[in-house]
């Protein structure tokens, strides 16, 4: 019998190139193209990269990521993602506020992201956290013909 996950004592964990294997793992089994460990190492390696892992358990099972960039005063999330079993439980909004609040120390005045046009989970998510559209980006995600259009979203941090 597995115990009761309390979503309220999801931990978040500071990601840094030593975590490349395990980021590498999560991403893989959320996305169709993933990123390799080589990938994660060298943009934790860079000075502006930023990640944070999401754990919850007993035992400690990695349910969520986020992996931005800081430069200047910009910031840009790279990547998000929650494990499907650990969805609508808030994870991915502590993933988002965590790497807003270390850009912000990092003096960033705006947070940036693209996103799915149609990828309508993500977006309710994005507008619920405040971040609003300021551009789109025609045919960026190669899904069927045509591609599908992203949605540049900015948050004023």
């Amino acid at each position: 019998m597995t115990e009761a996950i309390d979503y309220a004592r999801v931990r978040l964990a500071w990601a840094s190139f030593e975590h490349a294997a395990e980021l590498a793992q999560l991403h893989a089994l959320l996305f169709a193209q993933p990123w390799d460990a080589a990938s994660f190492r060298r943009l934790l390696h860079h000075p502006g990269g930023a990640a944070w892992l999401a754990r919850v358990g007993p035992p400690p099972d990695a349910a969520g990521l986020i992996l931005g960039r800081i430069a200047a005063d910009e910031a840009e999330i790279l990547t998000l993602g929650v494990s499907p079993a650990h969805r609508r439980h808030g994870i991915a909004r502590r993933l988002v506020a965590a790497l807003a609040g270390t850009a912000r120390k990092a003096k960033a005045k705006r947070l940036f992201l693209e996103v799915g046009q149609m990828n309508a989970a993500a977006v309710a998510l994005y507008a619920g956290l405040g971040f609003r559209q300021v551009g789109r980006r025609a045919g960026y995600y190669e899904h069927g013909p045509g591609g599908e259009d992203a949605l540049v979203l900015a948050l004023t941090l």
